[in-house]
């Protein structure tokens, strides 16, 4: 393994270039916080992100995440992204579990195999969610360039976390979910009492049979329109699931699926159950490779 090594994977993806894009950096100590700034926003991926093995312990390894524009705390495919890597290229021989230590704290990536010992899938547990501010009805309709009749009022417009905030926004169909488009001017409005800076839209109509939810991902705030895939916003989602009883069940085990509407259609499996008053959730799916390459 070379000094400045560094691996593009594909993240939620049934086929190659259908997932999300993701640059894994495999010797961060070698780049200052500003080159790491710059690197995330040539690779122009909506995160970047690098692994510190000298600071990293046995199955833990320190990793940071860049957006284009800023550094991140968490999010869910660079964590599934770079977890392969390391289980690839530092680990070598199957192991049931890595943990990735970020700066929202640590989070364990379980891993299953084919029978010919490669990774097959990835599932993380993310930090318990914690639920913030809500919304009214009409500002999210506004806020989504929507009638209000698209809202599906029977559960509430709400930000959630699992280490990055979402709003989340309960729609009636699929035709409103492919209508959404974010006023910028107008979302800003709330910023005085939101934390949430991106927006998760959902509807439980779906282009593909197998799957529960149609999910879009609106982050024009992290330097791109629309996420095709995303770990950490389908892991509030299903906190948010959860907490308000979407499905009638304490526990959850579905198929999402995101990116459609921008032509890169991705499959995530959410998992999730309530236990002791705790919620939990689970956010997983496979890693494809892309490529490999050195910086000169």
């Amino acid at each position: 393994m070379s000094g400045r090594e560094f691996y593009i994977v594909d993240v939620f993806a049934e086929e190659k270039y259908a997932g999300n894009q993701l640059a894994v950096f495999t010797q961060g100590h070698l780049y200052s916080d500003e080159e790491m700034q710059k690197l995330a926003k040539e690779m122009n991926y909506s995160e970047t992100t690098f692994i510190f093995p000298q600071e990293s312990r046995g199955n833990t390894f320190k990793v940071r995440i860049f957006t284009p524009a800023r550094e991140v705390p968490f999010a869910g495919h660079p964590t599934l992204g770079t977890a392969y890597v390391i289980l690839k290229e530092f680990m070598r021989t199957p192991v049931p579990e890595v943990i990735l230590d970020l700066k929202v704290g640590k989070i364990p990536v379980a891993a299953s195999y084919t029978p010919a010992g490669e990774v097959d899938t990835l599932l993380m547990k993310q930090v318990e969610p914690s639920f913030g501010a809500t919304v009214d009805a009409m500002s999210a309709a506004e806020i989504l360039s929507l009638p209000l009749e698209a809202i599906d009022t029977r559960h509430p417009v709400q930000e959630v976390s699992t280490g990055l905030p979402f709003l989340i926004v309960p729609l009636k169909t699929l035709e409103h979910v492919r209508a959404a488009k974010v006023d910028m001017d107008c979302f800003a409005r709330l910023w005085d009492r939101l934390e949430a800076r991106a927006i998760l839209v959902f509807s439980p109509e779906t282009y593909k049979p197998e799957s529960q939810l149609n999910v879009r991902v609106f982050v024009h705030y992290y330097g791109i329109p629309e996420d095709p895939a995303t770990g950490s916003g389908n892991g509030c989602l299903a906190g948010y699931l959860l907490k308000h009883n979407y499905f009638r069940a304490p526990n959850i085990d579905l198929k999402v699926e995101q990116g459609y509407e921008i032509g890169r259609p991705s499959a995530l499996r959410l998992k999730g159950d309530l236990e002791g008053g705790r919620i939990n959730v689970y956010v997983g799916g496979r890693v494809i490779p892309v490529a490999k390459g050195n910086l000169l």
